[in-house]
């Protein structure tokens, strides 16, 4: 089994449904995708409207992979940079597996997919993304190719007196 993934499927209900779902559990799993656990999906939503407005407004590339049934299962939102300086490489933002296919490599394959999204773009020559220290994520990150470029110490306060590392990660595409 394997995911299936599409770059800039059309956005109805049940898409919008998937990813909040998504996005509650995998924070509630634990993940760092800009939440500390418990959320609900009403929490979540809100990003989920910024991320749509971008989405409208062509800034932003919704990648979607799908289980065998058809459900919602990993997302990444490349956002293309508006500086006419840095127009050669986007962020990914909100990368995610639900828990319950976690372990399966399916991170690897989003990592690669977004990659060749990237690429699908044009004019796109590497990826940035930042993640929460502490997590263990940039491991994972740099494993799929990803380098560290950058570090600020305690910049994400997940609670009092838990302060985590901002890191950016770089990957060329070429």
């Amino acid at each position: 089994m394997s995911l299936t993934f599409e770059l800039d499927p059309e956005f109805d209900a049940g898409l919008r449904d998937g990813v909040l779902t998504l996005w509650a559990d995998v924070t509630n799993a634990g993940g760092a995708v800009g939440f500390v656990p418990p959320v609900t999906v009403e929490d979540v939503r809100p990003e989920l409207l910024k991320h749509l407005a971008s989405l409208a407004e062509g800034r932003v590339r919704l990648l979607v992979g799908r289980d065998e049934d058809g459900a919602v299962a990993a997302t990444a939102f490349l956002t293309l940079n508006t500086h006419r300086l840095m127009g050669h490489w986007l962020w990914l933002y909100t990368v995610m597996v639900h828990p319950r296919h976690q372990g399966r490599g399916y991170g690897r394959d989003l990592m690669a997919a977004a990659a060749d999204a990237a690429r699908s773009i044009g004019g796109i020559e590497a990826i940035r993304l930042t993640c929460r220290g502490g997590t263990g994520v940039d491991r994972f990150y740099a494993s799929c190719g990803y380098k560290e470029v950058g570090r600020v110490p305690d910049a994400i306060r997940v609670a009092p007196g838990d302060d985590r590392d901002d890191i950016t990660m770089y990957l060329p595409l070429y």
